[in-house]
């Protein structure tokens, strides 16, 4: 049925997800879910929510919910936009925001789902290559451009940069717009929230999705001046208005005010996450320093494909990139404290027993 495709079709290469197998007993280490379930209030507010009134349909500017993100962030309701997940909120900033006769620019090593967007939405894009020791080198985007795209921290390598650098961005490119993705800021970055206030080509872009545990809910949103708030809704309000159903507003709301929830659960994945570090370097791992909820590491003496395939064995999943730079680290998402002992177990009877 290809010949219906249209041409942009034909030029796509889709996004692959993280794996989601059906197996017994699984330690799921690979997509970067939260290893604790969301918010009891969450939860509650859910329940709450399922009665009568799914007969209609939710608010589509989302208002209470925006409300409690600027509550959260102290910026006014009009700074924030909201979406299903923020890979949609992504999605339409790269169609309102990022899409110029100049080339976007965005780390070689990052979400792959940015390379995607560009070929869907036809946005020519540049990389730009990490350094030798995997790190954003704000220097190297200092150069002409439609825009810059940039996670912090970054994904799969976990590193961060300070708010230093990203306000140097935003002084060199005051025509051009920055994004910077937080999908994972609560586990040690530094948010750059704070820097809408004085820089209106900032736009900061947050999920739900994993400190808050709520991956499977899909809430995402952005946060910056009004202009490009409005340039967002234009896009969402020409594609779905209602991206938010009442139980995901519900449910984000209370987990959003759930603070001391919050609190609790990063420090419970962080204490996590230094303890696996730690554990992975005495094995002879070199460990990336994260401010993820995930740590991406490689071992001199061993394949780091058959690692995984060795694990996977043992019904434990991490993630493999086959992308050249990286093909011989794994990321690894934080788990519970069993679940991280269990996979240096597996780790420790692997690297013994395939010595190279």
């Amino acid at each position: 049925m290809s010949r219906f495709w249209s041409p942009v079709v034909h030029r796509l290469t889709p996004y692959v997800p993280g794996e989601q197998p059906r197996m017994t007993n699984l330690i799921k280490l690979n997509t970067n879910e939260s290893p604790y379930g969301p918010s009891p209030r969450a939860l509650a507010a859910i329940r709450a929510a399922t009665d009568d009134t799914l007969r209609l349909y939710p608010d589509p500017s989302a208002l209470a919910l925006r409300q409690a993100i600027g509550r959260a962030h102290d910026v006014p309701a009009e700074h924030v936009f909201v979406g299903n997940g923020s890979d949609e909120v992504l999605a339409h900033t790269f169609q309102a925001l990022l899409r110029h006769e100049r080339p976007l620019l965005f780390p070689d090593i990052s979400y792959s789902f940015y390379p995607v967007y560009c070929g869907l939405y036809e946005i020519t894009a540049q990389t730009v290559p990490l350094d030798d020791g995997m790190r954003v080198n704000v220097a190297d985007y200092m150069r002409p451009c439609g825009g810059i795209i940039l996670p912090n921290p970054n994904a799969p390598t976990g590193m961060a940069l300070g708010l230093a650098d990203i306000e140097a961005l935003l002084t060199h490119h005051r025509d051009q717009v920055i994004v910077v993705d937080e999908a994972y800021v609560d586990f040690g970055g530094e948010s750059a929230i704070g820097l809408t206030a004085r820089h209106d080509n900032l736009l900061v872009v947050r999920t739900l999705s994993k400190s808050s545990a709520l991956a499977g809910l899909r809430v995402g949103y952005a946060v910056g001046h009004p202009d490009l708030i409005e340039a967002l809704n234009r896009v969402k309000d020409s594609f779905n208005s209602y991206p938010l159903d009442r139980l995901a507003q519900a449910g984000a709301i209370a987990a959003i005010e759930d603070r001391e929830w919050l609190a609790n659960i990063r420090a419970r994945v962080i204490r996590s996450r230094d303890r696996l570090t730690d554990s992975l370097g005495k094995m002879g791992f070199e460990v990336l320093p994260s401010c993820a909820n995930f740590v991406f590491a490689r071992h001199p003496d061993h394949d780091a494909l058959a690692l995984a395939q060795n694990l996977r064995e043992r019904a434990i999943i991490v993630r493999h990139f086959r992308t050249p730079r990286i093909a011989q680290w794994l990321r690894i998402t934080i788990g519970t404290e069993a679940e991280c002992q269990a996979l240096c177990d597996a780790l420790a009877d692997i690297t013994a027993t395939h010595r190279a």
